[in-house]
């Protein structure tokens, strides 16, 4: 670009500010020059500088005057000049750098030559140019400074004509290279004319007012890009004016009612509404009481007051009104399932040895496939399917282009809001980007120079603010204004790569261009290649191992200079990921092993009170069931190891995910199942304590296996729908906890049963728990009531629990009023409006810095990167299977040729680059079929393509022309193309297409076709995961857009949307997902409680509890990702966990416990006050409370992503699910339940979780708050 600069100086001698300057221009009148020829240089290295000379315009000889007509146009032909033929050749020389620059606008290239051609040979030179200054050498007067009008109209003009032209191998505009990025005409002219060491070698003044009276402007008319002569129309991508508009885009979400969205709105609104018609109908049933209560007692004084009969009043001692609402009919699946429950039970009792062999032999068979475990760690492979558009996009890019490059990049900050640059600074990281150079690393002992993405085959790619510099010597006093210079015009401090430096790509926080220097922060960029081949990606990750060194140290010699440095290599976020991952194993062990100590002491605590401690405390010993909690433990990681073991033989990658959640879900849903299991046994021994112990626990399963399975196939199921999914971190997660629940399942009915059956002769024969080499005899003659001769009675009745008291005396009577339930409907509904109120304010994204431990340096990185990085990263839209050898389709894709497609592939991205709030693109396209049919202009002489001497379509027949006609197609575009590709891009030839099109286009000479090729733009800087996520959705929609105009197979690409692609669909998959689980539930449901009633109540409740988790969600903050979708599916298997069994209660009520209710609850009200004493204590104690306490132990992480979407999901998991099944679920029952229960084969007494009511004569009335009247 010196020549640029070179010949903009030349350009200057346009200005005038008038000064006392009679004796250099003495005369100005028409036919009289101001300078001519050439008198010298300033000094060795600098350029010609020209005569004063204000003598008379000559005619030219001949063959100047052809040379000046074929430059400047055929308006110069027989026309007197101010130049000779050595100046016509600088001028020449000159501008054939903007003519690459600016060509392809016709209007903005005429502009420019006529405003440089009029000042170097107009015949009236001296009206509008001015010598203010001179230096005298060799007897010669040289212009130094000099005054050039330039009217308004024509600079305006000039400006407006060139402001939009583009220049794609930078990705820029191309004012910035002739304007230095000028903002309008007067900083355009004043860019042009300003003296610099390399620019301009003598000073050019543009002043807009002049006090000579015989100078003027010259009268030029200005081109317009949209101009009515065709032969200066520039193309829609130079020329907003004359583009087409694109349709609007409707944004998602854009549906909205004030400031609420329409979801939300229409969520408060209906519920305000039933709300109001609840209260007008409650207001009118009271005033309508009233009256008829007013009625009532007129009529009562009119005729006399009836005598009542006492016994009416007293009811029936013997029958009471829930007698005659015990369910008559059996429901056959049921009774199947109890058969087949109690046989399973019988045999594993029976049988106990060879139940526990076949087990361990099972689980080692399938443990065994643990020799092919893989966790799967690359980002890429665990969020997109391999058969996903996104993944064969990225696999394509990689084939055709190689793969992305690897990015090291430094933020240096200077955190008090002071500027981060001095003298001082930008010498001491000048050495350290010197240091990293010399690195080598430890393996391989590469050095950047080895690894380093080199675009011009032997510079290094470094992105910083030292680059600036590379070709200059560094000043420490004139460091700022250097630095202002090089942001105003990277193109004259271009490094040794040769690709202009944007200040915005190595500056951050300042607010304009001329507060550079004072930019709190900077960021420097070191770009490696990547590889396909793992060995080649090896040396670089080896290099950037020994790169995260350096840079550890260098953040402490930033610290001490008061400054903060943050960086990030390509192998940071893994290795931190990993990190993260042990630092949350402990938590989550110590979770698991909360839940485990309750598990066992609340076993234990089923046969065994306070009373029986003191009286005897030996008896702790034998009715401890510590061991049998253990072996519930070892069933539940054994069901995890052999779940894991199965899909490892099946090839199936573990995830980080799997390897965390699995063995908390399979946990808390084993311990509910162990204490259904053993407090169903416990009661069985109380009711039948005679009875042989494989009895007993035949009882027991055939009571509660229809319960275990009823939660056990909804939980898999709805676990096993994941299996459906693409996404590989969702889909393997759902296969093993599928597998991992439904094996825990087995297991728990056939090796907890055989091991149950073990532990009760253990307590029957008097043994140690833990030791049952040991017999404890006082525990023998206190259990045997005698010493121990009497025959064996298991021990005392244990007294009924303080909280199935609580339930039965206050808690199901009171829930149960008619006022209450009102109440509970009336809140319940509200919670589920604001829930679904709030759905729309649920965020999609994983911020990675809540995926990082607390400590990790890569959090500073990051905030550092969404604070100050002022650059998006670029965006390829690829084509693929396009044969541009073809002109049809090269006007498919041009946009720069008066022939292209108005709608082409480049003229798209450039109109969604004028709209960036919705396309999310800022930067012009580098269109390579542009930029090659114009390195093929002979118009550029010998700077570009030469082929037998000369350029290479010069005087070809048709000749090279905007209409695409001259253009090479087949073979000979083929040939060209390939040589274009090689050609360096350098001063003489920007256009040169290697540096900026090397690698984006695939040529097969074989075929003479290009299968790929990509179009390279920039979108806008993306500062959080709702910009990536927008942004990656616009690029997809242009895509859309541009195939269907087009038909042009094209596809966007950039190095996250990997990541990303997973949000374009998460939505509908988060719908499907647990819309299918919920219908699944509801089947289940209805099939195996027989009532299509109560399973609608529980997919209700269950759908209301997902609803309530999504809404606290967005208060929590927790986004809609991957891992908040695996939890939302646990949510939904997990809430049929604690709904299951109060409706299977409901539905199959206790013959004995519903007696209880004696008159004052009839029909479903009964058998909804009968689940909530019969198993409400089992669903608070063994479901609620052993989840909380493992859920709260994990508010303790130091991981982020643990604490939001582990803990804040679980923790609303827990909240909203017992709430709902505990409050919501029994009044939804006791109103819209079955109307009519089925006869429980197994019952005589309560189901399982009323565990401690199991005295039996507990089943007798045994206070008179059991026969007081409930509230109506």
């Amino acid at each position: 670009m010196a020549r640029l600069r070179t010949f903009l100086v030349a350009g200057a001698m346009l200005a005038g500010a008038m000064t006392s300057a009679e004796l250099l221009t003495p005369k100005h009148e028409k036919g009289r020059c101001a300078v001519r020829g050439h008198c010298g240089k300033k000094g060795f290295f600098g350029k010609e500088l020209p005569c004063v000379d204000n003598g008379l315009a000559t005619m030219p000889d001949e063959d100047l005057a052809k040379d000046i007509e074929a430059l400047c146009g055929a308006k110069w032909k027989d026309s007197k000049v101010c130049c000779d033929a050595g100046q016509l050749d600088s001028l020449k020389s000159a501008l054939s750098t903007p003519n690459q620059i600016i060509g392809s606008c016709p209007a903005c290239k005429d502009n420019f030559y006529n405003l440089f051609c009029s000042f170097t040979c107009s015949p009236d030179q001296s009206l509008f140019v001015n010598v203010t200054k001179t230096q005298e050498k060799n007897g010669k007067n040289m212009v130094t400074e000099l005054d050039h009008l330039i009217s308004e109209e024509y600079g305006t003009g000039f400006y407006d004509s060139c402001k939009e032209v583009k220049f794609g191998p930078s990705n820029s505009k191309a004012i910035d290279f002739i304007g230095g990025g000028a903002k309008n005409y007067s900083q355009l002219l004043k860019f042009l004319g300003d003296e610099k060491a390399i620019g301009s070698p003598f000073q050019m003044n543009f002043p807009p007012k002049y006090s000579e009276p015989a100078m003027s402007p010259r009268e030029m008319t200005p081109k317009k890009c949209n101009d009515e002569d065709p032969a200066f129309r520039c193309a829609c991508v130079d020329c907003p004016a004359i583009c087409p508009e694109l349709p609007a885009v409707g944004q998602s979400g854009s549906c909205r009612v004030g400031v609420l969205p329409c979801l939300s709105f229409a969520s408060i609104f209906t519920y305000s509404v039933l709300l109001l018609s609840l209260v007008l109908a409650i207001a009118g049933h009271v005033a309508w009481k009233k009256h008829a209560q007013r009625r009532s007692e007129s009529l009562h004084l009119l005729q006399g007051a009836v005598e009542s009969d006492d016994d009416e009043d007293e009811g029936h001692l013997v029958r009471n009104g829930a007698m005659f609402d015990r369910p008559q009919k059996y429901y056959r699946i049921n009774t199947w399932c109890d058969i087949a429950f109690s046989k399973l039970g019988h045999v594993c009792a029976r049988f106990p040895a060879i139940t526990i062999s076949v087990s361990l032999i099972v689980v080692v068979v399938l443990s065994a496939g643990w020799v092919k475990f893989e966790i799967e760690r690359e980002p890429a492979r665990l969020w997109v399917s391999p058969t996903s558009a996104a993944a064969q996009e990225k696999a394509f890019f990689d084939d055709s282009f190689g793969p992305f490059y690897r990015a090291e990049k430094v933020f240096l900050v200077n955190d008090t809001g002071g500027p981060v640059l001095s003298a001082d600074t930008i010498q001491w990281w000048m050495d350290l980007e010197q240091s990293v150079k010399q690195l080598k690393s430890s393996n391989f002992g590469a050095t950047l120079q080895d690894v380093c993405f080199k675009p011009t085959e032997s510079a290094c790619v470094v992105q910083s603010v030292a680059a600036y510099w590379d070709n200059l010597y560094f000043d420490k006093s004139s460091w700022r204004e250097d630095l202002i210079h090089c942001a105003k015009s990277p193109v004259d401090c271009r490094p040794d790569f040769s690709q202009p430096i944007e200040p915005n790509m190595v500056l951050g926080g300042y607010k304009n261009i001329d507060d550079v220097a004072d930019a709190p922060a900077m960021t420097a960029t070191w770009v490696v290649n990547n590889f396909q081949e793992e060995s080649r990606v090896a040396r670089a990750k080896d290099w950037e191992r020994a790169l995260k060194d350096r840079l550890l140290d260098a953040q402490k010699e930033a610290a001490s200079r008061g400054l903060r440095l943050s960086f990030s290599t390509e192998i940071s976020l893994e290795q931190e990921l990993n990190k993260s991952t042990n630092t949350d194993a402990t938590i989550v062990v110590i979770s698991y092993v909360v839940m485990f100590i309750y598990a066992s002491l609340a076993l234990g605590s089923t046969s065994m009170t306070i009373r029986e401690l003191v009286r005897n405390p030996a008896v702790c010993l034998v009715q401890s069931k510590f061991t049998l909690g253990l072996f519930g433990i070892v069933i539940v990681l054994m069901s995890i190891t052999s779940s894991i073991g199965l899909f490892s033989w099946a090839g199936i990658k573990a995830t980080l995910i799997i390897a965390e959640v699995i063995p908390f879900i399979v946990l808390a849903v084993g311990v509910d199942n162990i204490f259904l299991i053993v407090h169903e046994f416990e009661r069985v021994n109380v009711l039948h304590p005679d009875a042989e112990v494989e009895e007993r626990i035949a009882k027991a399963l055939g009571r509660m296996g229809p319960s275990i399975l009823f939660s056990a196939i909804t939980e898999t199921v709805s676990f096993a729908l994941g299996a459906f999914v693409g996404m590989p971190a969702v889909r393997n997660f759902a296969i093993y906890a599928a597998g991992a629940v439904f094996i825990n399942a087995l297991l728990q009915m056939t090796l907890f049963i055989s091991i149950l059956s073990y532990n009760q002769i253990r307590t029957e024969d008097h043994r140690a728990d833990c030791f049952p080499c040991i017999h404890i005899k006082a525990a023998r003659v206190h259990l045997s009531g005698s010493n121990g001769n009497a025959a064996p009675q298991p021990y005392d009745v244990p007294e009924e629990s303080w909280l199935q008291q609580f339930i039965r005396k206050h808690y199901a009577p009171a829930l149960l009023g008619r006022k209450v339930k009102i109440l509970v409907i009336v809140i319940f509904t509200g919670v589920l409006a604001a829930g679904i109120a709030l759905i729309p304010e649920v965020k999609l994204g994983l911020d990675q810095r809540d995926a990082l431990p607390g400590d990790s340096y890569l959090i500073d990185y990051f905030n550092d990167m969404y604070n100050y990085l002022d650059t998006g990263p670029p965006v390829y839209f690829v084509t693929k299977h396009l044969n541009a050898t073809r002109r049809s389709h090269q006007q498919e894709i041009c946009s720069r040729f008066t022939s292209c497609e108005q709608l082409s592939l480049t003229n798209q991205l450039e109109q969604e680059r004028k709209r960036p709030e919705v396309s999310y693109i800022v930067s012009p396209t580098a269109s390579w079929i542009d930029d090659f049919f114009l390195w093929l202009n002979p118009d550029l002489g010998d700077a570009c393509c030469m082929e037998k001497g000369q350029a290479c379509f010069a005087g070809r027949d048709p000749p090279w022309n905007i209409t695409l006609s001259g253009m090479p197609e087949g073979d000979e575009f083929v040939h060209y193309l390939q040589r274009f590709l090689k050609s360096p891009t350098d001063e003489d030839c920007p256009l040169g297409g290697q540096a900026s099109y090397g690698q984006a286009v695939v040529v097969d000479d074989e075929k003479n076709t290009v299968p790929a090729s990509n179009f390279r733009t920039m979108h806008s800087p993306l500062r959080s995961q709702d910009d990536f996520i927008k942004a990656y959705a616009a690029a997809r929609r242009i895509a859309d857009d541009v195939h269907a105009r087009t038909g042009v197979e094209v596809f966007p690409y950039s190095v996250f949307y990997i990541f990303f692609d997973q949000y374009a669909s998460i939505v509908n998959l988060t719908a499907t997902l647990l819309g299918s689980a919920i219908a699944i539930i509801f089947v289940v449901s209805a099939v195996l409680l027989g009532s299509v009633a109560t399973a609608l109540v529980v997919t209700v409740t269950v759908t209301m509890t997902v609803t309530d988790i999504i809404g606290a969600m967005a208060v929590f903050n927790v986004s809609l990702n991957a891992v908040s979708l695996v939890n939302l599916i646990i949510c939904v298997g997990i809430a049929v966990e604690f709904c299951a069994h109060i409706a299977r209660a409901f539905m199959f009520p206790s013959a004995s416990v519903m007696e209880r209710a004696k008159n004052r609850f009839r029909g479903r009200d009964a058998r909804a006050w009968t689940s909530l004493v019969n198993v409400g204590g089992s669903v608070f104690s063994g479901i609620t409370v052993t989840k909380l306490l493992g859920v709260c132990v994990l508010a303790f992480t130091r991981s982020k992503i643990f604490e939001i979407y582990y803990f804040r999901v679980w923790l609303a998991l827990v909240i909203f699910a017992a709430s709902h099944a505990l409050i919501f679920l029994p009044v939804a029952l006791s109103l819209v339940g079955g109307s009519e229960g089925y006869v429980d084969p197994e019952s005589e007494g309560g189901l399982v979780e009323d565990l401690q009511n199991r005295r039996y004569r507990a089943l007798v009335p045994d206070d008179a708050s059991d026969s007081d009247e409930y509230d109506n």
